[in-house]
């Protein structure tokens, strides 16, 4: 396992005494309280005021993520965060920034699709888009981007985190019926809801120009799956180079509404200007749209107070200062992103100081569940400040597919209920010392299989260095753990390092590195909150390798059954079984200049981090 050295472990000692005294301040009155703080942010203001042509806009990169990948599909060996996706290519859907929508059909390449009545086929009508170069978007684009992405899960399955074996795109070939109108032949019919949410992530490519498999060679035929393969691994090994992203001309063919101006590799900040060829909704009124990369939050709130952002988000450590961000002239609205959980992943195949074998008992992660003061952590000035709502399900707040059991939450609050969990399971609990199971065996009143006298529960959670409520929450988990007598030790990682290195799909060799982690927020589509690929027993992103009989039949049936109503049933069960542990979800709180404005949805949709800037105009 790993351990904290001294220095570290010192701090993280008077972490854990501080953000106890805050959560007890924040509960109980102490100081300012959190009770009300989200009706400085809960609504969205209206377009208004007459547009201005030109003008640059600087937008705040997720601090401590930056892109350093340009094609829109980076191999799982990248570690590739994609420079823009959306901007420079649009999706053949528009994923949608509403909870009760799986896609925003105004902002997408194509009309809603056609499906016969056994589900198997498909009929896509394109909607008049064209490339920076005068060629019209075709059919034979799209054809050409799902047998590219056929081809890089062919190399290997964990280059698409939303791919599970067996399903989209395996089974589905498409064809060219006409230059606007693309035909989808399914060997396995889907559900309508998944299957739009799959093609929302299906990002169209220019075939005329990116069918080739060296500089300046022919142009091959993708739908042989050899050349696919061959032009694949010509353009990620093009994207490797980020020196070359705003001069390589291959980069420069888009159908978005913007193109890339310049890229800087060392910071991962990055400009765009429009296309002036773009085909789409939108005037792009402005004249560049700058994205700057950040470090911490802290440096984002500082570039607020200079005036240097226009757009951006807020971490909720700082809701202190949204009055004053208002006086400055920015607007701030938040609220919970649609189908987003937060959540500790469980590893199930951590096998340090045997906790593969605890955590697999229902009951610890019952106990576990109880142990999280979902109540407490939005309210307390050192955790959430009130910028958070109560969440205990996968489907995320105001889900359209909501769990049997509603708002209630099925594991609440209750370290009493914990600590009986484990005495009435074998355990010894030494509250403040180190529980032990005192009766091993596999009976009611034990402490279960493989799991030995005097074994004690004791494990390491990693958590994300950013933003500040990821590590707040994951100390007070800790010190409540703590009373029991759970061992538990915190270590912090960057983004991207745990994005690189902790998922047992993709770094099997990491598995005993961690035990749980708390990357922050987990999304899934919007309108139709599937955890395919997540909690699917070969899902490439069951980062943690839970397997559930009940819940792979489920998922299933959500996938490919005609009634997406069995959503409700699988996201009910799921969050009952807790292959991790629920957080309450932050609001995302949205700050923008006030003399930037555009539609309100614009706006509403970066709550899901969704950038429509070709709407956003600065207005007199």
């Amino acid at each position: 396992m790993n351990h904290l050295p001294g220095p570290r472990r010192g701090r993280l000692g008077v972490a854990l005494v501080a953000v106890v005294a805050l959560l007890v301040s924040g509960c109980s009155g102490g100081g300012a309280s959190t009770k009300d703080v989200a009706k400085k942010y809960s609504a969205i203001p209206d377009e208004a005021g007459k547009p201005k042509d030109g003008g640059t806009i600087t937008v705040a990169l997720t601090p401590g993520l930056s892109p350093n990948y340009i094609y829109p599909y980076p191999p799982a060996a990248a570690n590739g965060t994609v420079i823009a996706r959306g901007l420079l290519w649009r999706a053949l859907y528009r994923p949608s920034g509403a909870g009760d929508q799986v896609v925003d059909k105004d902002l997408s390449m194509a009309e809603l699709p056609e499906t016969s009545a056994d589900r198997k086929t498909v009929t896509i009508k394109l909607k008049d888009y064209q490339w920076s170069n005068g060629n019209p978007v075709t059919a034979d684009d799209v054809v050409f981007s799902l047998d590219l992405l056929k081809a890089a899960l062919a190399e290997s399955p964990g280059n698409w985190s939303f791919y599970t074996p067996g399903q989209f795109p395996d089974g589905v070939t498409a064809e060219a019926a006409a230059d606007d109108t693309v035909t989808l032949h399914l060997e396995k019919a889907y559900n309508e809801s998944y299957l739009l949410s799959m093609l929302a992530l299906l990002y169209v490519m220019p075939s005329q120009d990116w069918a080739i498999a060296k500089d300046g060679g022919p142009r091959l035929d993708f739908t042989d799956p050899e050349n696919a393969a061959a032009i694949y691994r010509y353009l990620t090994k093009q994207s490797e180079d980020q020196s070359s992203f705003a001069t390589n001309p291959l980069w420069q063919v888009v159908n978005g509404p913007y193109k890339l101006k310049s890229f800087d590799s060392t910071t991962g900040s990055f400009s765009l200007v429009p296309n002036r060829d773009y085909s789409g909704p939108g005037d792009s009124r402005l004249d560049q749209v700058d994205f700057k990369a950040f470090t911490s939050a802290a440096a984002v709130l500082n570039q607020y107070k200079a005036g240097t952002l226009t757009v951006g988000t807020l971490d909720s450590s700082f809701v202190t200062e949204i009055d004053k961000l208002k006086k400055d002239g920015y607007h701030v609205y938040g609220a919970p992103a649609p189908a987003r959980f937060d959540a500790l992943t469980i590893n199930f195949e951590n096998t340090a100081d045997g906790f593969d074998k605890v955590i697999a008992q229902p009951y610890v992660r019952q106990a576990l569940q109880h142990l999280i003061d979902q109540k407490g952590y939005v309210a307390s000035r050192g955790i959430y400040n009130g910028a958070a709502s109560e969440n205990y399900s996968t489907g995320g707040a105001d889900s359209p597919y909501p769990p049997a059991f509603g708002d209630e939450a099925p594991y609440p609050y209750d370290p009493a209920a914990a600590a009986k969990l484990l005495t009435d399971h074998g355990w010894k609990v030494d509250e403040g010392g180190r529980t032990t199971c005192a009766n091993p065996g596999t009976g009611a009143d034990q402490c279960g299989a493989g799991i030995t006298k005097g074994q004690g529960i004791s494990f390491t959670i990693a958590s994300a260095n950013t933003p500040a409520y990821v590590g707040a929450r994951d100390v007070a988990f800790v010190s409540e753990a703590k009373k029991i007598g759970i061992e538990i030790k915190a270590i912090t990682k960057s983004l991207n390092y745990m994005y690189a290195n902790y998922g047992n799909s993709f770094a099997p060799a990491k598995k005993n590195e961690w035990a749980m982690q708390d990357y922050g927020p987990l999304y899934l589509a919007a309108g139709y909150p599937s955890s395919n690929t997540v909690f699917n027993t070969t899902g490439s992103f069951n980062l943690g390798s839970y397997s559930n009989k009940d819940v792979d039949k489920l998922i299933d049936e959500s996938t490919y059954g005609a009634d997406p109503a069995v959503l409700a049933d699988e996201i009910t069960t799921i969050s009952e079984d807790l292959p991790v542990l629920f957080f309450p979800t932050p609001h995302t709180l949205v700050v923008w200049k006030d003399t930037l404005t555009g539609p309100p949805s614009s706006f509403q949709s970066l709550l899901s981090f969704l950038y429509t800037p070709e709407l956003w105009y600065f207005h007199e």
